[in-house]
């Protein structure tokens, strides 16, 4: 880091304005025992009004009557300010009181004030056995060779067997009170800290969703332009480095297996004597539900922007529609007032839109015209083959009629496929009449043929006999 990047880190980063400013012991302390030590992801502005003016109170008797003169409505909205940012006020869709809830940059800095204080011990080993054990899996996930991996599982199947030989043999070793304090110390860090972490994933999808917001009440372009833009962005951060993590982070915790271990291997951990010494906080035992509930949270911001993207397509259409009803209007007025008045003379003249050109070598050559040869002969009286009734049974087809239909059932829904079409109007002359469907789909634009889905169609001809017709699925549409 050089000079320029930490002087805009000390004028623009909400968690160094906190450290600078004159009131950071009452805004960290307040903030501190509010969100951080019950674990709350948010509260309603009365309450959190009424807890300062507890905590104002209480500071008061201590530091003197004039020491925070302000009312507490006044410093929530002074810290939840743009130029500060300590704090995140929003009003949810469930109500119309605003919440508050802790900002990332202001996570951080409670969490660098906290390691300022002393430990009850620093641990050394744990992070060294953790360092191993993070080395060793990226060499082995990142081994090609499979006789190398095979190599170091049967390594570490001769040390388990060489373990189990040693326990059969009464040699149990036993980790001691200074290990297991470390070890649970270095858990329940970790688990605040990803707690942590937790806020600032949710700030990175707040902010893509605010950006989207920002571009979409300012887009003059087109609509396949901006959802393009917008899910490019979206994939990129769902993609990333950070979003693969969360996504296996959340697939990981959302199995009931897991959680259920999860559930036991802590009950089991606080029932030993060493961590019952250090008082642990017993709300370590329900981490994972406060990982669960930070999880749910960064998701309902994903749906959220998911909500803003359908509302804005709907807008278009409407609009876009509105425009089209407007234009159609404004023309069948102007017919309306030239039937009434035609003009007597034509402002101007359209000539033809394609010219016609005639080319004097496009011109056919002369070719004399034949003179039939007709050979004189006797015709003779035949007798007929067949039966000739079959010239006069011809069946008419009115397509005006079937098209008739298909726009009646299109008045009331927005599709039909022709299956559901002929359950409403039965099939009357056969197969000649489905041709006739099947001719009147393949001439309307707004029509489709699903050649991957097939229907069959059933009818009986004129002898009463079923038949049946499998074709692609049709579907008309408006």
């Amino acid at each position: 880091m050089d000079y320029q990047q930490l002087a805009s880190l000390r004028q623009h980063h909400p968690a160094w304005r906190l450290l600078c400013s004159p009131h950071a012991p009452l805004i960290v302390s307040f903030l501190e025992r509010t969100f951080r030590v019950p674990n709350l992801r948010s509260l309603d502005q009365h309450s959190l009004a009424s807890r300062l003016e507890d905590h104002l109170y209480a500071l008061r008797q201590t530091q003197g009557a004039e020491a925070f003169p302000r009312a507490a409505a006044a410093y929530l909205d002074e810290w939840a300010d743009n130029a500060n940012g300590w704090l995140r006020k929003y009003y949810p869709a469930s109500g119309d009181e605003a919440h508050f809830e802790l900002s990332a940059a202001s996570e951080k800095a409670i969490e660098w004030l906290a390691s300022l204080s002393k430990r009850q011990f620093v641990g050394t080993e744990s992070r060294l056995l953790t360092i191993f054990e993070l080395l060793k899996q990226m060499v082995e996930g990142s081994e090609t060779d499979p006789a190398a991996r095979i190599h170091e599982l049967e390594k570490r199947k001769a040390g388990i067997d060489q373990e189990i030989a040693q326990i059969r043999a009464g040699q149990l070793e036993l980790m001691d009170e200074t290990r297991v304090k470390e070890r649970f110390l270095e858990v329940a860090a970790s688990a605040r800290s990803l707690l942590a972490d937790f806020r600032e994933v949710e700030q990175n999808f707040r902010d893509l969703d605010r950006v989207v917001r920002e571009r979409i009440a300012t887009w003059e372009g087109s609509k396949g332009e901006l959802i393009g833009e917008i899910f490019g962005e979206h994939e990129a951060i769902a993609d990333s480095d950070q979003g693969r993590s969360f996504r296996a982070f959340w697939d990981f915790l959302m199995s009931p297996a897991r959680q259920e271990e999860l559930s036991e291997l802590l009950q089991q951990v606080f029932a030993l004597a060493p961590v019952q010494s250090l008082e642990p906080d017993r709300r370590l035992l329900r981490m994972h539900y406060d990982w669960l509930e930070a999880g749910e949270t960064a998701q309902r911001t994903v749906a959220r922007l998911s909500e803003q993207l359908r509302r804005y397509l709907d807008d278009q259409a409407w609009l876009e529609n509105r425009r089209i009803m407007r234009l159609l209007r404004d023309i069948e007025g102007q017919a309306l007032q030239l039937r009434e008045r035609p003009p007597s003379e034509l402002p101007l003249s359209l000539d033809d839109a394609v010219p016609s050109l005639n080319l004097a070598l496009d011109r056919p050559l002369y070719s004399p015209p034949l003179k039939p040869r007709i050979e004189q002969q006797i015709l003779l009286e035949g007798e007929p083959e067949g039966d000739h009734d079959a010239l006069f049974d011809q069946v008419q087809i009115d397509k005006a009629r079937l098209l008739g239909q298909i726009r009646r059932a299109l008045q009331s829904e927005t599709r039909i496929n022709l299956g559901e079409l002929l359950q409403r109007h039965p099939l009357q002359q056969g197969l000649a009449e489905l041709v006739a469907y099947l001719e009147l789909a393949t001439g309307d634009k707004h029509s489709v043929f699903d050649d991957g889905q097939t229907q069959l169609i059933t009818w009986r001809d004129a002898q009463g006999i079923q038949r049946r017709a499998a074709i692609p699925l049709i579907v008309f549409s408006r």
